[in-house]
Order: structure tokens, then C-alpha cells, then sequence
């Protein structure tokens, strides 16, 4: 099955070591000839791919069981966080993660 989202990324082994240290991804292949990786975390597929980084609008979508925790784990660790969103009645929460290219990944946590 072929990544959901695909990032461009200056470096692929900075990029990959940051989806699998300090995100939580797990690596399903790598070609380090043609310099792309695809990563999993939950139903969640990424690509990555060396080159320019580029702001086409694409956004992974990560579901965590306590996005109040994982934000609080991530700043500690000097990860770029934003704001933690709570949609109101209580349904979601949502929280604005960026890799080290500015790539956007959303974390989100049902209520």
C-alpha cells in the first residue's frame, strides 16, 4: 500500500531518525539509493523523500490516546508544538506538530 502523505525533506536521515525516535513511527521500507523511506504509526502511511521541502498543503493525521501527554513529551524533547485545540462539546483534540523541514503533522485525540 502506497503512503497516505509523502514530505519532502532536506536530509532522509535526519527525517527518518526524527518519525522514528521522537514520533513513535516504525519503518517499513527504505531505498537509500533512490533516498525515500515510508513510515507507519497506526493507520497513519508517510513517505519520505529527499529533496526541496515544499508547503503543498498535506497533513498527516496521528490519532494518540493523550494528546495533553504527548505534547507535554514533544516539547520537552525540542519538537516544534503548537497549540493544543479542544473542539468544543468536548468531541476532539487537536495539536499541530512540525518536523525539523516544517512539514505539519496533526495530532488528534477523541474525547
Amino acid at each position: 500500500m502506497a503512503p497516505t502523505v509523502w514530505y519532502h525533506v532536506k536530509s532522509l536521515d535526519d527525517a527518518r531518525r526524527f518519525y522514528r525516535d521522537t514520533l513513535d513511527f516504525e519503518e517499513t521500507a527504505v531505498d537509500f539509493q533512490e533516498r525515500w523511506s515510508h513510515l507507519r504509526r497506526g493507520a497513519m502511511e508517510i513517505g519520505l523523500a529527499e529533496g526541496d521541502p515544499r508547503d503543498d498543503g498535506v497533513v498527516a493525521h496521528i490519532d494518540v490516546d493523550d494528546l495533553k501527554a504527548e505534547a507535554d513529551r514533544l516539547r520537552e524533547v525540542g519538537v516544534e508544538v503548537g497549540v493544543v485545540v479542544e473542539i468544543p462539546q468536548g468531541v476532539m483534540r487537536l495539536l499541530d506538530v512540525y518536523d525539523p523541514d516544517g512539514n505539519r503533522i496533526q495530532l488528534a485525540q477523541e474525547l
